[in-house]
């Protein structure tokens, strides 16, 4: 049984030191989505295959489409269809049962929309299980992307610490599953604007970035990220895509990660939990804390 598009019950034994006990649980659905691209000469393209959390999939698909550098524009798109249901190039919803007969998505161009389909293969080397080198990797964001500008968008300290809880309170299927990743956006003053869930990190993100992409809303430039888990190469790389200027995350960041973020002019925190968080780059835009008496 099905209680939401995110969300399946199940039946479980639950063992305890007192006895075994018959209960129900609910789970993170997870399902394949097969992004397509529909080209302006009619022919179409299978571009990824991500296993994901069904439900925002149109902006899952124009998120990575945008943060992997194959569109730039919302008019670039013509229509998303899904398995054959359009769902609408700006909103649109997708009824669970068509959902799961629905593990393709095509996204078809403009006839004025021009891609360069090799900048795919970024997305694929990067992704691989033998790694990348991380010097070739940053070079070659150089192409697509410049280094943010300084500009005057800081928060404080106090803020920062306040994020995650935030977070919690507006994870909905996280509070049911346990089991998912997700991608905040907050303003200067740390109110929420979105809010996106997904058993994937990086398709938390790509869907928070798609729906602001389809909305005409980029960049980002006066807003904070926060991710739930760690900082990887590719979350900072799809932050800087977007303009965003400070990017948090509960968990800590890799090497790599820092790397992009110092090229490029990012404000990167790691470790923001338990009223503490590590500055990693850009601590310009972080303004001090009062010292605890």
């Amino acid at each position: 049984m099905t209680s939401s598009i995110g969300v399946r019950k199940t039946k479980i034994t639950k063992i305890s030191v007192t006895g075994n006990s018959p209960a129900s649980d609910h789970l993170a659905v997870e399902e394949p989505l097969e992004i397509r691209l529909g080209l302006a000469d009619g022919s179409h393209k299978a571009v990824s295959i991500t296993m994901r959390t069904p439900g925002d999939d149109a902006e899952l698909a124009a998120g990575f489409l945008f943060t992997e550098g194959i569109i730039k524009f919302p008019k670039q798109i013509k229509h998303i269809r899904h398995c054959g249901l359009k769902i609408g190039k700006l909103k649109g919803t997708l009824d669970r049962a068509a959902a799961l007969n629905s593990n393709t998505i095509r996204v078809d161009l403009a006839e004025s929309a021009a891609v360069d389909l090799k900048k795919l293969e970024r997305h694929f080397y990067t992704t691989s299980s033998c790694g990348v080198c991380g010097k070739s990797s940053i070079e070659a964001l150089q192409s697509e992307a410049e280094p943010l500008a300084a500009g005057d968008f800081r928060v404080t300290g106090e803020i920062l610490h306040r994020l995650p809880e935030r977070l919690r309170e507006v994870q909905s299927v996280f509070d049911q599953t346990g089991g998912l990743h997700a991608s905040a956006l907050f303003d200067a003053n740390g109110d929420v604007d979105i809010v996106r869930e997904d058993v994937g990190r990086h398709n938390a993100l790509d869907k928070v970035i798609g729906r602001k992409f389809l909305d005409g809303k980029l960049p980002l430039s006066q807003q904070i990220l926060l991710v739930s888990g760690r900082a990887s190469f590719e979350l900072v790389q799809k932050a800087l895509m977007a303009g965003i200027p400070i990017m948090a995350a509960v968990g800590a960041p890799s090497s790599l990660a820092v790397e992009l973020a110092g090229e490029f002019n990012i404000t990167l925190v790691g470790f923001v939990r338990d009223g503490r968080f590590n500055i990693y780059c850009g601590e310009e835009r972080i303004g001090r804390q009062k010292p605890a008496r």
